[in-house]
């Protein structure tokens, strides 16, 4: 069985063709990555301090747990970009 680990934020759908960087340019460890069509957050490197949080003028960045309905889509994303 193969048990996935929780990704400590995941920035969803607001953010698609937005690209506001004020999530970069607050991130402690510069764990937030150009994935094209929106910023991506490497779980291995984010610390989960959640400072992107309220930097985000879109509100597209949430903790796993809280994805909201139908955006549960942009987590098997980031991890397939990051190769988890």
């Amino acid at each position: 069985m193969c048990i996935l680990s929780l990704m400590p934020h995941v920035i969803v759908s607001p953010c698609i063709g937005v690209k506001d960087q004020a999530c970069t340019e607050v991130c402690p460890v510069e764990c937030i990555y150009d994935g094209g069509d929106q910023f991506l957050i490497h779980p291995d490197e984010c610390i989960d301090c959640g400072a992107c949080v309220p930097a985000c003028p879109v509100s597209a960045i949430f903790p796993e747990e809280d994805v909201p309905g139908g955006e549960e889509s942009f987590i098997e994303k980031n991890r397939v970009h990051f190769g988890l």
